[in-house]
């Protein structure tokens, strides 16, 4: 069976470190407490994004890390609406950088488009500040 990943804009967050602070909060917790991500629409590729899938976070224009998805939860809204929980591991994955324009929502994102984890030597140093970042995957360098 194939695999995909999916791919969303952190909004709001500044770095990899925010969005690792944020998944502390309980509001971003589910009862297991386990990080997840509510939206709206479920996907309709659910078997292919539970193969194995993670989401690739967009923090401030390029992508920059990923967490490996467990599984997608049902979530009634306080308004009766049904969303869907992506249920996330706590680690995240940093990854090489790559820039990406703006998007609302998610996307499904292929494994061949997913850009590469970092090596393990490199997982701890400090992110390029996003806008070097971004001009070095435009020409790219990175």
């Amino acid at each position: 069976m194939a695999t995909t990943n999916l791919i969303k804009l952190s909004v709001g967050t500044e770095s990899v470190e925010g969005l690792a602070e944020w998944h502390q909060n309980p509001r971003a917790q589910g009862p297991d407490g386990l990080p997840r991500h509510v939206t709206r629409m479920w996907p309709k590729r659910e078997k292919e994004v539970l193969n194995g899938g993670s989401i690739y976070w967009v923090i401030k224009g390029v992508i920059q890390c990923r967490q490996r998805i467990l599984r997608l939860d049902e979530v009634i809204g306080s308004d009766g609406i049904r969303r869907c929980a992506i249920v996330l591991e706590p680690e995240l994955h940093r990854t090489v950088q790559a820039t990406k324009r703006p998007f609302q929502g998610w996307r499904y994102l292929r494994p061949e488009d997913s850009p590469a984890d970092l090596p393990e030597g490199r997982a701890d140093e400090d992110a390029l500040p996003p806008e070097l970042a971004g001009a070095l995957a435009d020409i790219g360098v990175l």
